[in-house]
C-alpha cells in the first residue's frame, strides 16, 4: 500500500484523528497522547489563525535543541505549508504543552545557518521527514520555540 496516497486521500479524516488526539491529550494533561507507542514524542501547539483569528490546537511531533523546541512544517510532504506555520508567523507568542508541562513559547523561523544542524536533529527523532522533504519541492520550514 502506498501510505501517501492514502494519506492525500484521507486528509479529512487524519484532521479529525488530530483534533480528537489534542482533546484527549488536553483532558488528560499529557497522560494520554504525549507518548504514543511507535511514535515520537509529541506536544500540543496552541495557536491563533492568522486570517480568522480563531484559537487551535495541533498535535505534533518535535526535536529539542536546548531549551528550545523545534517544529517541522512538513505537512508530510504536501506543496503547500501547514497552516499553523503561517499561524505562527502572523502570531509568534503562545504556548505549547509537552506532557503536563504548559510553556509560554516565541516562535521564529530557524536561521538559514542552523537550518541543516536542526534539520538532522528533527531526522533523528523521526526518519520519515527524509522522505518528506524527497516528496516535496518547497524547503520544509523549522520553527524555533525559545521559552519566553
Amino acid at each position: 500500500m502506498d501510505y501517501m496516497r492514502w494519506v492525500d486521500g484521507n486528509w479529512s479524516l487524519l484532521t479529525r484523528m488530530m483534533r480528537g488526539h489534542a482533546k484527549v491529550y488536553r483532558a488528560t494533561r499529557g497522560l494520554i497522547g504525549h507518548r504514543v507507542p511507535g511514535v515520537p514524542e509529541m506536544l500540543l501547539l496552541d495557536h491563533v489563525g492568522a486570517k480568522s483569528g480563531a484559537k487551535r490546537t495541533t498535535p505534533l511531533v518535535f526535536a529539542r535543541d536546548g531549551e528550545d523546541i523545534v517544529l517541522i512544517a512538513s505537512k508530510g510532504g504536501y506543496p503547500k505549508n501547514p497552516a499553523w506555520y503561517y499561524n505562527l508567523l502572523a502570531n509568534p507568542d503562545t504556548t505549547i504543552q509537552i506532557g503536563s508541562k504548559v510553556i509560554p513559547v516565541h516562535a521564529s523561523v530557524a536561521p538559514e545557518e542552523e537550518y541543516d544542524r536542526l534539520w538532522k536533529l528533527a531526522v533523528d527523532v523521526y526518519r520519515g521527514y527524509e522522505g518528506y522533504r524527497r516528496r516535496t519541492e518547497r524547503k520544509i520550514p523549522l520553527l524555533v520555540l525559545t521559552p519566553r
